[in-house]
């Protein structure tokens, strides 16, 4: 058994989402990064966007932590793993602080499941506006809710007045917990949203700059050295694997461009420590996967909205449609897409995309499919033998027209327990659904 990790970390967490965490938490990982301290920012759950924000504003990689999909030894690995160079550890919630599924204690996939997990404390962002003194007994809740964690401090955020501020304050001190910081409201420092929530860290234009008015709001109105005495060290002993699924190929083309971005930073990491070589290339720019790779893997992302620009990449489908003769293609979710026969945009202009799958695709006719899923390969593929239990979500507006003629690749169920239904498509070396793996789970 080996100490977890050095690094001292806290959970930003919050009774509801649109709370502010993402606000506070790139607020607090730029301003302490700027001060030199060797911070790193972790996201709860399945979210992709979010840590390339993270990256941006602390100045280095951080993973996800998911309490459904990975197994407890994967958590507490991955979490020494990605913060073992750093002094302090922000770990930023999903939804409200206890949201998550029905499962045993310690795996709903709640922000909570992970502030267990690791042993950090939570500093919890409470959106006051509308309330004052009522908003004690919204964090004394918290607080005795769940007996594995502890509310370390709490910043409030959207203060109308001096006066509200001492009014919630006061109201908070005298239940023992300690405000640390009062934001007001403001309204200008904002990240731009779309379908998928917000806009990735690569396309946000002045991201220096909003990231530097965050941190400016929330170093003006927080206290940063007692955020930093709040922090612990984690007490999870566990000695795991980083490795949640093995790499697919010894070396990995992985196309990589605003049409395809969606993949999480510990599977790379994962693959890589394995002594995989992932080969980035861009469809957007017409190219296609190199010769010299083995496996091509097509994540997801927004070719919803390039469809016209991937229609025409010639070379980029013909640089495909060779490479799947003879060695496996891999599509998750935008991936899955584009190598189906049709994809319909926004606007209900139907392109035509690369044809290894039979499967039609609309974004006109938008359904939200948004949860967990657990699924079992239905055959030998590059994902694993048949058989083999994987977890992980599904997140996208699109919708299927036509699953055409190809084998399912997978049974999938969800969290709630659904009845298993075939899903995806395989054929020949060519395999694709809208599930997004996070680990495996055999």
């Amino acid at each position: 058994m080996i100490e977890q990790n050095a690094a001292r970390g806290l959970v930003i967490a919050a009774p509801r989402s649109s709370s502010g965490k993402t606000t506070v938490t790139l607020g607090l990982l730029r301003a302490f990064a700027r001060r030199g301290v060797r911070v790193a920012g972790l996201k709860c759950g399945p979210d992709y966007i979010d840590p390339a924000f993270h990256a941006v504003a602390a100045g280095r990689a951080g993973v996800n932590l998911d309490a459904w999909s990975m197994s407890p030894g994967l958590v507490a690995a991955l979490a020494k793993q990605s913060t073992s160079d750093a002094e302090l550890v922000l770990c930023e919630g999903l939804m409200g602080l206890f949201d998550g599924v029905p499962a045993a204690l310690g795996r709903s996939g709640s922000t909570a499941d992970i502030a267990a997990a690791t042993g950090w404390p939570v500093l919890l962002i409470l959106d006051v506006s509308g309330q004052s003194q009522s908003a004690a007994a919204i964090v004394k809740g918290c607080a005795t809710y769940d007996p594995r964690i502890q509310i370390a401090g709490v910043i409030l955020n959207k203060v109308g007045s001096a006066r509200h501020k001492r009014l919630v304050t006061d109201a908070i001190e005298a239940i023992g917990l300690r405000v640390v910081g009062s934001i007001p409201r403001d309204s200008s420092v904002v990240l731009p949203e779309r379908h998928l929530g917000l806009v990735q860290a690569e396309e946000t234009e002045g991201l220096e700059a909003i990231l530097e008015a965050m941190a400016n709001l929330v170093a003006q109105h927080v206290d940063l050295d007692e955020v930093k005495s709040l922090a612990r060290s984690s007490r999870s002993t566990i000695e795991h694997s980083t490795i949640a699924l093995e790499p697919p190929g010894q070396r990995i083309a992985l196309a990589r461009d605003a049409a395809f971005s969606f993949m999480y930073p510990h599977l790379l990491a994962g693959w890589r420590n394995a002594g995989a070589e992932i080969i980035p290339f861009s469809p957007l720019a017409d190219e296609g996967p190199r010769e010299d790779c083995d496996v091509c893997w097509l994540p997801g992302g927004y070719p919803e909205l390039h469809a016209g620009v991937l229609a025409a990449a010639s070379s980029f489908k013909s640089g495909l449609m060779a490479f799947a003769e003879t060695r496996p293609v891999h599509g998750e979710c935008g991936g899955y897409m584009a190598l189906g026969e049709t994809l319909e945009d926004a606007d209900g202009v139907t392109h035509k995309m690369i044809g290894l799958l039979s499967v039609r695709t609309s974004f006109a006719k938008r359904k939200m499919q948004l949860g967990y899923r657990d699924v079992t390969l239905s055959a030998d593929t590059v994902l694993g033998n048949s058989g083999r239990r994987l977890r992980g979500h599904e997140f996208h507006y699109a919708t299927i027209l036509d699953k055409g003629g190809d084998e399912p690749l997978v049974s999938a169920t969800d969290a709630y327990g659904a009845s298993p239904e075939p899903a995806g498509s395989r054929r020949g070396n060519v395999t694709g659904s809208f599930f997004h793996v996070i680990a495996a789970s055999d």
